[in-house]
């Protein structure tokens, strides 16, 4: 009897640590499901937006050369007005069709407002009042 009790604390051992490591293991790839990318649609930019879908927030970033370098750098734009965190929703990105266009939709899927998000002054991503 003592046997079979012990078997079982250490059984219900196991399958506890066993269901906290998976659970660990499955907190990255949730919350690198958190974030949307999208390239501007204007061809000759290499501009890439990055966007928070629970918060809204967005961010963008690009290559750039860098003087006297066989390798350029990565250029980030952080979010500026109107492209902070905001009210938590759902949201996602949509380009257009122009190509000459080097911005981006931020749609709030819930309620169907929409912002133009865009880098302004080579400093930061800023984004439009939402509007329906």
């Amino acid at each position: 009897m003592r046997g079979t009790r012990q078997f079982l604390i250490w059984r219900r051992a196991i399958f506890t640590a066993g269901a906290l490591i998976v659970a660990g293991f499955g907190t990255p790839a949730a919350a690198a499901a958190n974030y949307e990318f999208l390239a501007a649609p204007q061809t000759d930019l290499n501009r890439v937006f990055r966007l928070d879908r629970s918060n809204g927030e967005v961010g963008a970033c690009q290559y750039g050369l860098k003087e006297g370098a066989a390798v350029g750098v990565t250029l980030c734009y952080p979010p500026g007005e109107g492209a902070r965190a905001g009210a938590f929703s759902e949201y996602a990105l949509v380009a257009s069709r122009h190509t000459g266009e080097g911005g981006v939709f931020r749609v709030d899927l819930r309620s169907g407002m929409m912002s133009i998000c865009f880098v302004l002054n080579e400093t930061a991503v800023v984004c439009t009042p939402p509007a329906k």
